[in-house]
């Protein structure tokens, strides 16, 4: 098992006021290595939480996240940012490139921390190949405001690739896309996940990427479902 998440509960704000809100109660999931699977629900219940605690960007107020195995709210600092930066890529609704960078100043980011030089040549090559793949290595002196948000969003998976993580955790990413981009994202998400084994976790309002995941999985009252 690649990800295990036990009896997690997640609210904001302090209990003992009226303004706390419980976003995750008691929630339990499972994630496989390779699994391709999609995160349905309404605004607020609780998706984008949910990948953040297992992002490691933020700790849930009961319960584990386990990945292979270990806990990694125990995780020191420098080994939950080894964990961010080389077992997990993020990819947002909106690409968040450095609009003063090149695209492949911007897909090299990652690269620049826990990175040793005699790595480098090979984080660059890396880069080119997948660059080429999606289709924007042309593309890799021209600034972020220069180019299309499909262009860009593409960018944005390539940059969560370069330090070839274990899961892709995806918050709506084709939700500032047109639906032909739309088309083009899933196609690469599924052919990240054939080619490469990438386990992808997907938040998602399109019914149509949904649709392309092996599981789909809802939000319902904190807790997930399967649909």
């Amino acid at each position: 098992m690649l990800l295990t998440l036990n009896g997690i509960s997640k609210g904001f704000g302090t209990k003992s006021d009226s303004t706390y809100r419980s976003v995750l109660e008691d929630l339990s999931l499972e994630v496989r290595e390779g699994e391709r699977i999609a995160i349905l629900g309404p605004s607020g219940s609780g998706k984008t939480t949910l990948l953040n605690l297992i992002g490691g960007l933020d700790y849930p107020d009961k319960g584990e996240v386990e990945f292979r195995g270990q806990d990694i709210t125990r995780l020191s600092n420098v080994e939950m940012d080894r964990y961010r930066n080389q077992e997990i890529g993020f990819v947002f609704q909106f690409h968040h490139l450095l609009p003063q960078c090149t695209l492949l100043e911007n897909v090299l980011v990652p690269t620049l921390i826990n990175t040793e030089k005699s790595e480098r040549a090979e984080k660059q090559e890396r880069a080119r190949s997948l660059m080429k793949r999606v289709g924007i290595w042309e593309y890799r002196s021209k600034l972020p405001g220069k180019l299309s948000g499909g262009e860009c969003q593409r960018a944005a998976v390539v940059r969560a690739m370069i330090n070839s993580p274990s899961i892709l955790l995806a918050d709506e990413p084709t939700g500032a896309l047109d639906k032909e981009n739309v088309e083009v994202m899933a196609d690469l998400l599924m052919e990240l996940n054939k080619e490469d084994g990438l386990t992808l976790l997907v938040v998602t309002h399109s019914i149509d990427l949904a649709r392309r995941m092996g599981k789909t999985l809802e939000f319902k009252n904190g807790k997930l479902e399967q649909i």
